[in-house]
């Protein structure tokens, strides 16, 4: 059986974490099934969209305690001694739009998986924690990338405390982007995930690596990677599709080339 199953459909990708039994905890090889779906994502061509969920009524438990494999930073050493930085939720480069839908509890790994995506919809059913200095622990990743999401105390409160926020929490300091009742997840998922497929993917994927690149450049360093980007683009076959839809006033055709 597959820890993760990767489906493509239209051009949207679902990525569902699928070990319910223990409640989606990371062990070592759902680990590298998850790095592996990801990176198909980011090199399928036919993938614009991403849709990242799980199955069973947790969204996932954190690392697998059981397993040192499991989880970063984990008791046995192994990532304390070899970070990882190619993962998804580590800073891997992949410009295409990401939608976490979640649903029940997302702790620690989980967590940290979902900050690296641009849509979080979740359930109203849902929790969100970073449980690990209540072990003791430090949370890396997520301390660096949650207080670029919401505010500083919000970031804090999750991260010093260990304790969980609710779905309505979360929403209220902008981690959720958007609530839903459990049985409408995904359908709100897939709604969405349709309506970036609208879009040009490749513009897309220009404009979200400006956006992200940009942020630790200067003001003139941004514009010219910015307008160099542009250029790219701009030599692509979905411009000239899209400018010829804009004067027949027709959907444009894309073809991400």
């Amino acid at each position: 059986m597959s820890l993760v199953t990767y489906e493509l459909d239209d051009h949207i990708a679902t990525i569902t974490l699928n070990r319910p039994e223990a409640r989606n905890a990371i062990n070592g090889a759902l680990r590298r099934e998850l790095n592996a779906a990801w990176e198909r994502f980011r090199d399928e061509e036919d993938a614009w969209v991403a849709i990242y969920t799980a199955n069973g009524e947790v969204f996932c438990a954190g690392g697998d305690l059981k397993d040192g494999e499991g989880s970063v930073g984990t008791f046995a050493g192994t990532f304390w001694e070899k970070p990882t930085i190619n993962s998804f939720e580590s800073g891997m480069e992949l410009f295409k739009p990401t939608i976490a839908a979640v649903n029940g509890p997302c702790v620690g790994y989980g967590l940290t998986g979902i900050l690296f995506c641009d849509f979080v919809i979740a359930s109203t059913n849902a929790t969100f924690s970073f449980p690990e200095v209540r072990l003791g622990m430090p949370t890396i990743v997520g301390a660096i990338r949650l207080p670029q999401r919401v505010r500083w105390a919000d970031a804090m409160e999750l991260l010093l405390t260990g304790k969980p926020i609710s779905a309505e929490r979360a929403k209220e300091i902008g981690l959720v982007w958007r609530l839903v009742e459990p049985d409408a997840l995904l359908t709100e998922a897939r709604a969405w995930a349709k309506t970036l497929t609208e879009a040009a993917p490749l513009a897309q994927r220009a404009t979200k690596e400006v956006a992200w690149r940009s942020a630790d450049m200067g003001w003139i360093e941004a514009v010219r990677f910015g307008e160099t980007m542009r250029k790219v683009v701009a030599a692509t076959d979905d411009v000239t599709e899209g400018l010829r839809a804009w004067r027949e006033k027709r959907e444009p055709r894309w073809r991400g080339s």
